[in-house]
């Protein structure tokens, strides 16, 4: 009997041993979904204050003028469309712990979801568009304000201007820097127009016609002089519905009036552009940085970045 006693001692051990092992795995799974679950870290337990920007471009703003005092968080990443965007729920979490968030506005983020992130957080939000003079534009409920202002280097000044002034009303001990960091960036922003300025005099006025996926480009075309075509509106939240007969509208345009090159966005599909080249006969002249910059370590991964490669892209298939 003494074998059948120790094989009963054995089995148990292993049992208890298998129940530890169990219960440990189990403490260890439950404690990383608590640890994920977890609510934002208090204000006063962090080292900085935290930002919350809608897009890509409001966040290049928004590292410029914060600096190292505050952290800075994207909602979109680079090549990611605002208009169709749906929010996740990393998103909540990352508003529900900012100091202060930062939309664009004018309907920019389809359906104003940064705008509703904030208010369901009970968090402060910035407009950036506040101060523009807006253009007008059109979509299925009439004349809408054109949200794509930041195209125009004396716009990006006011997004600049708004947001150095909500940083300043939720941490006043920095204000002074990021006011002297705001100056600086200012005349960056004057020497990229005065630059684009010049790059652009080298195509023809009449060969300044700038046909792209969706109307993202019209307050830059207002600035230097070129006229905006595209098959689609300012939001390209309906693009796939634009018809064959539109298609071919804009490809006769294309034709009649002489253009060269047209122009896809990195944030958009190729499809309906190329077929629009193709059928107009004409070559797809490069991709443009329209809503959102490019991906971190390409050229166009800066607000300057994105503007500098647009123009280069345009001027050489255009002049």
């Amino acid at each position: 009997m003494l074998p059948i006693n120790n094989s009963f001692r054995k089995l148990r051990s292993f049992k208890k041993s298998m129940t530890f092992l169990l219960l440990l795995l189990l403490s260890v799974i439950l404690s990383k979904t608590a640890a994920a679950e977890d609510p934002p870290t208090p204000e006063a337990n962090r080292a900085k204050k935290i930002v919350v920007c809608s897009t890509t471009q409001i966040a290049d703003f928004a590292r410029n003028i914060a600096g190292d005092q505050w952290e800075v968080k994207c909602v979109l990443g680079p090549g990611q469309d605002p208009h169709s965007y749906r929010t996740t729920a990393t998103d909540s979490r990352d508003v529900a712990g900012a100091d202060l968030c930062l939309e664009n506005g004018w309907n920019l983020e389809g359906h104003g979801w940064m705008r509703t992130l904030a208010e369901n957080s009970q968090r402060p939000i910035r407009t950036c568009v506040e101060g523009v003079t807006p253009l007008q534009t059109e979509d299925a409920t009439g004349e809408v304000k054109d949200p794509h202002a930041w195209m125009d280097p004396e716009n990006a000044w006011i997004y600049v201007k708004n947001i150095r002034d909500g940083l300043s009303e939720v941490d006043p001990d920095n204000a002074d820097l990021f006011t002297a960091r705001a100056n600086l960036y200012r005349y960056q922003l004057k020497a990229l127009k005065a630059w684009i300025a010049t790059e652009v005099n080298k195509i023809p006025v009449q060969r300044r016609i700038l046909v792209s996926h969706h109307d993202a480009f019209g307050y830059f075309c207002q600035a230097f002089k070129f006229e905006a075509r595209s098959p689609q509106g300012w939001s390209t939240a309906e693009l796939k519905g634009v018809s064959p007969t539109k298609q071919k509208e804009i490809a006769q345009m294309i034709r009649d009036e002489g253009v060269k090159s047209i122009f896809v966005e990195t944030t958009l599909n190729r499809e309906m552009i190329v077929a629009i080249a193709k059928e107009a006969g004409v070559e797809i002249g490069g991709e443009l940085y329209s809503d959102a910059m490019g991906p971190q370590g390409s050229a166009g991964e800066t607000y300057i970045g994105m503007m500098r490669e647009n123009v280069l892209t345009i001027v050489e298939a255009l002049k």
